[in-house]
């Protein structure tokens, strides 16, 4: 079972186990979206789409008891928390309290929730909770606080998980991609949107103090993310089918360039070489 599905990595994923003959239960923000309707198109008749909103516990509980309808006595081998949203970059100050609440209901709260809700499922079966972080989920990047923020608690929460749940021969990973092309970076609209909350939210002296040059620039830096990430998602596609299916699985998985680098010398380095570097 994956959260997810409608666009990027949870929808390349969807279709890459569906491709290698698993059952997927692939949740989706919306049922009726082009997302969702492009994986009814593609993938087998083993695949099953599940309306879900994972900062809504009615539906997580529906889709609980869908997929136990499913897979009754054998219980269910995987959950993937691949849900997630980045809100707008922008220096930690200037963030609206909105956003980080946002993320963490989304990044760090509703994938809680998910696994909270599935885990007896995976006792059945001894199965796998694999939850996807980021890069900065386990290091301080700057402009990402608050979905940095998120994921430091994901990945906290998959450590403390991955020891407490072992009793039961049920396995934890945490994913730390690097920077790939997924969708998440969100649509000009969204961008727009959230531009506007933020610019009108900040105090004068603050303006005043960051510059009306660089708060208009945070939104260029947003557009220019892209280019700067990989379209090729099988680096992640690729950790998360081992986390699935190695006999031992490795705690953390960091795909894509520079991810383990930077994790290195933010643990080997003294912290101001890292803040320089």
């Amino acid at each position: 079972m994956l959260s997810g599905s409608d666009t990027g990595i949870g929808h390349a994923l969807a279709k890459y186990l569906d491709n290698l003959g698993f059952i997927v239960f692939a949740g989706v923000l919306n049922k009726d979206g082009p997302g969702a309707e492009e994986l009814r198109r593609t993938c087998s008749q083993r695949l099953f789409l599940l309306q879900l909103d994972i900062t809504n516990a009615t539906q997580i509980k529906e889709a609980y008891l869908k997929v136990s309808e499913k897979v009754q006595n054998t219980g269910l081998w995987g959950v993937v928390n691949n849900a997630g949203i980045l809100g707008f970059p922008a220096d930690g100050e200037l963030l609206p309290m909105s956003t980080y609440r946002q993320c963490m209901e989304v990044n760090f709260f509703g994938a809680v929730e998910v696994s909270k809700t599935f885990l007896p499922l995976l006792r059945k079966s001894q199965g796998r909770l694999v939850n996807m972080s980021s890069m900065a989920g386990g290091i301080p990047l700057p402009r990402y606080a608050a979905y940095g923020a998120s994921k430091a608690a994901l990945s906290m929460f998959s450590g403390v998980m991955r020891q407490e749940l072992s009793k039961w021969g049920i396995k934890v990973a945490a994913i730390h991609p690097s920077g790939f092309r997924t969708g998440i970076q969100g649509t000009a609209d969204l961008w727009d949107k959230q531009e506007k909350e933020l610019m009108e939210n900040l105090p004068a002296d603050t303006t005043q103090d960051y510059g009306e040059d660089y708060l208009l620039g945070l939104k260029s830096y947003l557009l220019h993310i892209p280019t700067y990430c990989d379209a090729n998602l099988s680096p992640v596609l690729s950790a998360i089918l081992h986390a699935l299916l190695a006999k031992r699985p490795h705690g953390l998985y960091t795909p894509g360039k520079g991810s383990y680098m930077f994790l290195c010398i933010f643990c080997y380095f003294p912290l101001w070489f890292y803040d320089f570097f």
